[in-house]
């Protein structure tokens, strides 16, 4: 299985997908088609956690102020799964291993997986 989900309108899915040229991954938008508790699940077996799903640096997570809040891993899965800028993007799901997010260690890793 090969997967992706992202953000149309986020300027670095769009770098890294240009820069990955991801061509036999089936992609979902998450704006338009949000995740769903089943797919949230099957993220979550491969990354043992909620919060390293998460998105701390979106905006709606500032103007909430979850920062100065103590949040379990049941609160990270409740927020991924009603606000989907809340899913940490993009998420590029490669047989038994998940990428998480934008850095270039993460990039780097997911290029030794598909080429």
């Amino acid at each position: 299985m090969k997967k992706v989900y992202f953000l149309q309108t986020c300027d670095t899915c769009k770098r890294i997908l240009k820069e990955v040229k991801p061509t036999d991954f089936e992609r979902q938008e998450i704006k338009s088609n949000p995740v769903n508790v089943a797919q949230l699940e099957e993220m979550h077996k491969l990354s043992g956690s909620y919060e390293a799903l998460f998105n701390k640096r979106a905006k709606l997570y500032k103007s909430l102020d979850l920062k100065n809040k103590s949040l379990s891993e049941a609160d990270y899965r409740k927020f991924i799964l009603e606000e989907y800028t809340f899913l940490k993007r993009p998420v590029f799901m490669v047989e038994d291993t998940i990428f998480i997010g934008n850095s270039k260690n993460v990039i780097a890793e997911l290029n030794v997986k598909i080429n």
